[in-house]
């Protein structure tokens, strides 16, 4: 497939800048995978929509506030620092706003100063002098990575808004945004109805958002990121799976754990490691039967996954209805469910 087949509809006025509170009263569009109908509810609706038996699958995974500031030393000039993975010794991998060389020295917003240590159109990677005090600025001076098509600064409120509340496992760079949408009272809600919760672990990282820039799209490779998936949340999906119950993923990351960890019989092993899975139209998933997802931009990752989940054209039909009712798109937005 070409990466033109990924140019789905889209209004940027529907980008969403902020979410609705609360955050389970955003709006809800289901999609039957089987006849490709359209329905249109509020996401505290879910646990109608849902059935006893079923099991909805988390990532819990909580998003570092890794976006920082400062300014080159001695000129003064503004540079922005995200980042995105420790390499272990003071050394992380990041991503870099502002004209910057190897060797070049950035005095951190919060006292902390860092070295460029490699620098290039693919990478930069930069040095800490003191590796214990990183997760300490972080959490004083960080601010939160929002996604570049929000174009309004980070606020404080972004500390709660672009986190889930059932965050756990601190490691990633943008949120599971789908998980954005439940409170506890909708998740009790859900449980009350006969529906069973687990969480695997994704930390989100390069591999989720990078653009795709090759036109033959089964060329493009994901960067691997971080995955872990339980002995107890691996024996609910296979319980739920053998009896009459559902396997609902909430959000992207979850299906790719979930289908990283499945085998050709449908049986979901224990995992805890890197993954790379990149699913495209074609792909056959064996451990999931229905996700949860915000609405995604064209040409992504993201969305070829749900393509491949409920087809390329009932998908896009799905988004003209989307586009057409007004519905709230990207991370802050609203949601669709697919069952």
């Amino acid at each position: 497939m070409r990466l033109s087949d990924f140019d789905f509809p889209f209004d940027p006025a529907l980008i969403a800048e902020r979410p609705l509170e609360p955050r389970d009263h955003a709006r809800l569009l289901r999609l039957s995978r089987q006849d490709g109908t359209c329905t249109h509810h509020r996401v505290l609706d879910l646990p109608e929509l849902l059935r006893d038996g079923d099991l909805l699958v988390l990532n819990d995974t909580r998003v570092i506030p890794a976006r920082l500031s400062g300014r080159k030393v001695p000129s003064g000039g503004r540079v922005e620092l995200l980042l995105v993975r420790d390499l272990g010794d003071g050394l992380w991998q990041a991503f870099a706003k502002g004209k910057l060389q190897s060797g070049q020295v950035v005095e951190i917003t919060g006292g902390e100063w860092v070295t460029v240590v490699e620098r290039s159109a693919t990478r930069t990677t930069v040095r800490f002098p003191h590796p214990p005090a990183v997760a300490d600025l972080v959490r004083s001076t960080g601010q939160m990575p929002l996604p570049p098509y929000i174009k309004r600064e980070p606020c404080e409120s972004d500390r709660e808004w672009y986190q889930t509340v059932f965050a756990k496992a601190e490691g990633a760079i943008a949120a599971p945004t789908a998980g954005l949408h439940f409170t506890p009272s909708l998740l009790h809600a859900i449980e009350a109805r006969g529906v069973r919760i687990a969480t695997v672990t994704l930390h989100v990282g390069p591999g989720t958002f990078l653009p795709v820039t090759v036109d033959q799209v089964h060329e493009h490779r994901l960067e691997p990121e971080q995955v872990e998936l339980s002995v107890e949340t691996a024996r609910a999906v296979n319980e739920t799976r053998q009896g009459t119950g559902r396997v609902i993923a909430v959000g992207t990351t979850v299906v790719r754990t979930l289908e990283a960890a499945v085998d050709e019989d449908g049986a979901v092993s224990p995992m805890s490691g890197r993954t790379e899975l990149f699913i495209l139209p074609g792909y056959r998933f064996r451990a999931v039967d229905g996700m949860m997802t915000n609405f995604h931009l064209p040409r992504t990752t993201l969305l070829m996954l749900v393509s491949a989940f409920v087809g390329v054209e009932r998908l896009r039909e799905a988004y003209e209805v989307a586009v057409r009712e007004r519905y709230r798109f990207y991370s802050y937005g609203d949601a669709m469910l697919i069952t």
